[in-house]
């Protein structure tokens, strides 16, 4: 989405930083309008000083928060995979997750907690935090996204097994209905050895364990 005529946004200049974003027009110009008539609906006045550029602003947000669209997970494993002979388990923790909720489109966020275990190959360690925001940029549900890191890590790789964790707090329960603001969200999801309850278990004392 974050594609075609490269239109410079230099809205955001603080202290002589330029931040330049690049977007579509046509979306841009589309999704302005109906977030427009939105700010009308809910009573505010989309003409006033504060929110002249409101619509704006949230078409690129929203175009930025859903870029996982136009990316391709598997593409971007397979750009760095190496033949090891390497056959231990490998860990990436605390990567950060940011998504957002498709039942009520507000944002969830928090951490994930990956690990394979080779099978001939390895992959770049900056890849399985790509991964990460791959889905995650995209309208979800918490199960699903644990599910669909787990599948394209275990079918681009083809590895002895698979351990996604992945933690969160959902505005969707801190800000409305139950409102409980300190719940956290965990899900799972594993594929061979990890399905076994000895390699399960050292996985999970290691994303718990702390470096000294």
């Amino acid at each position: 989405m974050i594609t075609g005529q490269h239109i410079p946004d230099r809205d955001d200049d603080i202290d002589g930083y330029e931040k330049i974003d690049r977007y579509n027009p046509d979306l841009i110009h589309s999704l302005s309008d109906h977030y427009r008539d939105v700010l009308k609906l809910i009573g505010e006045h989309p003409d006033r000083e504060g929110l002249v550029k409101t619509p704006e602003r949230m078409a690129k947000a929203m175009l930025y928060l859903t870029h996982g669209y136009d990316l391709n997970a598997e593409e971007i494993l397979t750009s760095a995979m190496f033949k090891e002979e390497y056959s231990q388990m490998v860990v990436v923790k605390d990567i950060e997750v940011y998504s957002m909720c498709e039942h009520h489109m507000l944002p969830f966020f928090g951490k994930a907690h990956i690990a394979y275990i080779p099978n001939g190959y390895v992959v770049g360690l900056s890849k399985i935090p790509r991964i990460v925001d791959v889905f995650s940029r995209r309208l979800q549900v918490q199960e699903r996204l644990t599910n669909e890191i787990r599948d394209c890590i275990q079918k681009t790789l083809n590895p002895v097994g698979v351990g996604v964790v992945i933690e969160c707090r959902h505005l969707c329960m801190s800000m409305r209905g139950v409102q409980k603001q300190n719940s956290v969200t965990t899900t799972s999801a594993f594929t061979g050895e990890f399905l076994k309850e000895k390699t399960r278990t050292e996985f999970l004392n290691l994303i718990s364990s702390r470096l000294s």
